[in-house]
């Protein structure tokens, strides 16, 4: 085996292990957090990078166009589900209540979600400016065109 192929091959095992206990880093993380907000950060950033560091150590060990191809695919849709699955499940507990807002040092969606009747209210519609029907009206209803039969 050549010096080349060496390199890569352990390169390749000093990732995948790295990349390995990233995401067991991560996992404890998500374990003792307090909150689901923290709980969703540990989940979705240690194990996206510890699943690129996985890909990256596989890549130098099979070294193969078809692997490389499946295994960039394999990375690209893990960077696009985690974090916006994480994003969604932070966003659900928020709305379900189960986010302590005293904790929280910027909260924009309090503003997005308060109840309507809060909010400004809308002006009340100005009356018609049409009579009602009568004899000033000539016995008409008011908008209706014509004689007064």
């Amino acid at each position: 085996m050549n010096l080349w192929a060496r390199t890569a091959d352990t390169t390749g095992a000093v990732l995948i292990f790295l990349g390995a206990a990233v995401c067991l880093l991560g996992v404890i993380g998500m374990l003792r957090m307090p909150d689901v907000l923290t709980r969703s950060h540990a989940a979705t950033k240690p194990q996206t990078l510890g699943m690129l560091l996985v890909l990256a150590g596989v890549i130098l060990r099979l070294r193969s166009g078809i692997d490389l191809g499946t295994l960039v695919l394999i990375g690209f849709f893990q960077l696009m589900t985690a974090p916006i699955a994480s994003h969604l499940v932070a966003r659900a507990a928020y709305r379900t209540g189960q986010v302590d807002h005293r904790e929280l040092i910027f909260d924009d969606l309090d503003r997005e979600l308060e109840p309507e009747s809060t909010l400004d209210p809308e002006p009340e519609p100005e009356p018609d400016a049409e009579p009602d029907a009568g004899p000033e009206n000539g016995g008409r209803e008011p908008g209706r065109g014509g004689s007064p039969g």
